[in-house]
């Protein structure tokens, strides 16, 4: 799926898988940093999403997450009106702005304690990108360790002009990091979420990395982890996901 790249057509297999996920990851990086509006619907379904997408997803909730973001562009109006847009808008502000559903996408809130934003989960992966001579300059409003700026890593990792050993980088960050609390995520949006397009999104996200680390299992003929390996010690998120959805007001709700 490329939403923002032009394509070059490359022979050598793994270089053409490299940059198919590439773009794949940036193109849903694009998905989780902003509204839908009409030009950005224009673009998916020019680009076939989701199954234009260079994996192929096979597990049950990746099928499902395809099949709910396909259902979820196919019930918008040829011309996006007013409302329509108001409702895309206010779920997308419910997910990743005022955080109606509980569901922050910044990984220090899932793997911290005390559910705070911005703890030492944030700064272990600001190390990781530093290594990379990355840096995230809008971090206050948009953390290192937010979904977006871990996907466009990942991208850069997966990039067909990065060094072989990206792919290993990549899959390191993977299990150390997003791979520990995306499905969570993505489960409680799904839940909770009014649209068809943002459940589906959640769920495509969450079994999109998971397959993909299976692939670079494969290609660098290294078993995954187990889950006793990787696993962050962390309080379980199950206590808290059983809490029914709180409006968030300023002041006074909970952070999580």
């Amino acid at each position: 799926m490329s939403l923002t790249t032009q394509r070059i057509q490359l022979a050598d297999p793994l270089a053409r898988f490299r940059q198919g996920v590439s773009e794949d990851l940036l193109g849903l990086a694009v998905l989780h940093s902003k509204e839908l509006e009409r030009g950005l619907v224009h673009q998916l379904l020019q680009a076939s999403f989701p199954e234009g997408m260079s994996i192929a997803l096979c597990s049950d909730a990746g099928k499902e997450g395809v099949r709910l973001t396909r259902e979820g562009l196919a019930d918008l109006p040829g011309e996006l009106d007013r409302d329509t847009l108001h409702i895309l808008a206010t779920e997308y502000a419910d997910i990743y702005l005022n955080y109606t559903f509980r569901a922050s996408p910044c990984e220090s809130v899932w793997l911290d304690e005390d559910h705070l934003a911005m703890q030492e989960p944030m700064f272990r992966i600001r190390k990781v990108y530093l290594r990379h001579g990355l840096a995230v300059h809008d971090w206050r409003q948009r953390p290192d360790d937010h979904l977006v700026h871990q996907l466009q890593f990942l991208s850069h990792l997966m990039g067909p002009q990065a060094p072989e050993d990206h792919l290993r980088e990549a899959a390191r960050f993977m299990d150390e990091h997003i791979l520990l609390w995306i499905d969570d995520f993505s489960e409680r949006v799904a839940q909770r979420a009014a649209t068809r397009f943002y459940a589906g999104l959640a769920l495509l996200t969450a079994a999109y990395l998971d397959e993909l680390r299976d692939l670079l299992a494969q290609v660098l003929d290294e078993p995954r982890p187990s889950a006793a390996e990787t696993q962050e010690p962390q309080q379980s998120s199950d206590a808290v996901a059983v809490q029914p959805p709180a409006p968030y007001v300023p002041g006074s709700a909970p952070s999580w």
